[in-house]
């Protein structure tokens, strides 16, 4: 993603936190949960926890928007969870945003449909029966309810901002769901964790995560069937990178905070 990112403007993480902090409090759907061999990937889910309790402690109501690759991976850190059928359609969504009402919707690594209207990996296999419509959520709420994207792909919720350049630079048939703000990492969960040192940063608030709660958890749902996306094994690593990775990038945000 780093071709990406000189299409971008700069400070996208500390813009995005500077939007969350200026919505009305309320509820937040957060949704994550990528198909990779069976499972869901380890990229998206922690970082997609570690955000939800970030807002949890600034007074926001996050409740994390999935399917059941993902199943059990949250109630345990006392977070709502909306498991969406994989046959879930325009009026169940519907249906969804009139009953929560979110004041903001936040993919994390989430797959989104490409313009043939598939949901698809990156080596352009359609996994389409294995992903639920999480990106409907997201067309219909485009100008009445904030939208912010997290991604390192081309094929996540959101990249639909840069879908041309991805096509041209990339060879990918990119995700063309857009939203308000995009954030583009390296790996997404470090989008997230970068969004959260800011929203620690700018509202005083300690929400911070460290290395060992962030490792915990991707250790616990890969005993639960979690695989790393790149090496399509179940070890404790996200998209090729190893804990000690992890531990650095964590730390480093940590510390400019």
């Amino acid at each position: 993603m780093d071709i990406l990112r000189g299409y971008k403007t700069d400070r996208y993480a500390e813009k995005a936190a500077q939007t969350i902090l200026g919505w009305e409090k309320g509820r937040v759907f957060l949704t994550t949960g990528f198909f990779v061999a069976g499972f869901a990937e380890t990229d998206g889910p922690v970082g997609t926890l570690f955000l939800a309790k970030a807002l949890r402690k600034l007074g926001y109501e996050p409740v994390i928007l999935t399917d059941e690759f993902c199943k059990g991976f949250f109630e345990s850190e006392g977070i709502q969870v909306l498991y969406m059928p994989f046959d879930a359609d325009l009026d169940w969504c519907m249906k969804q945003l009139g009953t929560y009402t979110p004041v903001g919707l936040i993919s994390i690594e989430r797959c989104g449909e490409n313009a043939a209207r598939e949901y698809a990996n990156m080596r352009g296999v359609s996994i389409t029966d294995k992903t639920a419509a999480a990106d409907l959520f997201f067309r219909i709420a485009l100008g009445i309810v904030p939208t912010i994207g997290v991604g390192d792909g081309g094929n996540e919720i959101g990249m639909g901002n840069v879908a041309d350049i991805i096509e041209e630079k990339l060879s990918l048939k990119p995700c063309v769901v857009t939203v308000d703000q995009l954030v583009i990492a390296t790996v997404s969960n470090w989008g997230a964790y970068a969004i959260i040192a800011y929203l620690e940063r700018l509202s005083g608030v300690k929400v911070f995560m460290d290395f060992e709660e962030a490792k915990a958890f991707i250790k616990k749902t890969v005993e639960m069937g979690s695989v790393d996306g790149v090496l399509k094994k179940q070890i404790v690593s996200v998209d090729g990178f190893g804990m000690e990775i992890e531990k650095e990038i964590i730390d480093s945000l940590g510390a400019a905070i």
